[in-house]
């Protein structure tokens, strides 16, 4: 097996540098987090025990239904190239290897935790429609720096797990974000910032970080909105980090970057491997084999046939 870029970096030195050595007190308000099940904290545990087998951590695993049927689905959806589907835990593990299934057992808790009560601003299954695609982009991208394509995914699913908890307890000041993006559009993470003092890619990162959480996924959850400047950092730039960052540029129904689809259409003029619009149709493919029924979602493909149409009718 090829060694990725992602492998190469020391993203632990990366998380460090950044939130510190030990989690820290949480910078959000008093909200209700998301509660993990017990059985994330026992196979991370198991799982750095060297003697442990498979059929032990399978079992674990299959002791929570509810997390089984969610894993599943996501190691299905990040591993389409596969000749046949993955049907139990065992099998997952065998074929991924204990690291991913980690990775996709995590994102699957996270998804699982997510509040089971009506939201307030967030439909569910637009919200999860969103991240799958989001998913899939950062996984195409991934392909092109050679990164870590489960990483990819599992983090483009999770970079905005904290979305639906904080509309739900903040919902008047979401409002306002709203609300101004019909007029004087904003980044959400430039006015989370002017009116909490925080934005939700870090306050997210320093959750994970409080639950034990693989510091290369802390790290494409914390840089995730840093979009086309992340391309220029150091270490991180054309990593799995940037894939998703890159992906985080499509829009969604919360136009969280208003200006993140010219910004893509920018590098793929600039960038020869990336084609925008053919990477939308690839997305839009794999995205198509595991997306919820949901007649509100627009995909990534129709948003840039409009952005190029637009384009080609614009003056000279």
């Amino acid at each position: 097996m090829s060694t990725t870029l992602s492998s190469t970096v020391n993203w632990s030195r990366i998380r460090e540098s950044i939130l510190g050595e030990r989690p820290g007190r949480s910078m959000l308000p008093d909200v209700r987090l998301p509660v993990l099940p017990q059985v994330i904290s026992e196979f991370s545990k198991r799982a750095d025990d060297p003697d442990v087998r498979i059929a032990q951590l399978a079992a674990l695993v299959e002791s929570d239904a509810g997390l089984t049927c969610q894993l599943l689905k996501i190691v299905n959806a990040s591993t389409s190239g596969l000749k046949h589907r993955i049907g139990s835990a065992q099998h997952a593990i065998t074929t991924l290897g204990i690291r991913k299934t980690r990775l996709c057992l995590v994102t699957a808790a996270l998804h699982e935790a997510l509040p089971a009560r009506q939201l307030k601003l967030i439909n569910l299954g637009l919200f999860w429609n969103t991240n799958l695609e989001r998913a899939c982009f950062a996984q195409r991208m991934a392909t092109l720096f050679r990164g870590d394509e489960t990483l990819a995914f599992a983090a483009g699913l999770l970079v905005d797990f904290l979305l639906p908890v904080l509309t739900n307890e903040l919902e008047s000041e979401y409002c306002d974000f709203l609300r101004m993006q019909q007029s004087q559009p904003i980044d959400l993470i430039d006015f989370e910032q002017q009116v909490f003092g925080w934005n939700h890619a870090e306050a997210g990162a320093r959750v994970m970080f409080g639950w034990g959480f693989p510091d290369d996924l802390i790290c494409c959850v914390l840089f995730h909105h840093q979009g086309l400047s992340l391309l220029a950092h150091p270490e991180a730039g054309k990593t799995t980090a940037a894939a998703v960052a890159l992906a985080s540029l499509a829009p969604d129904p919360l136009r969280q970057t208003p200006a993140g689809l010219e910004m893509l259409g920018r590098l793929s003029t600039a960038w020869k491997a990336f084609d925008l619009k053919q990477t939308a149709e690839l997305v839009y493919e794999d995205y198509q084999r595991q997306a919820l029924e949901s007649a509100n979602h627009i995909p990534l493909k129709v948003h840039c046939d409009r952005f190029y149409e637009a384009l080609a009718v614009q003056p000279a």
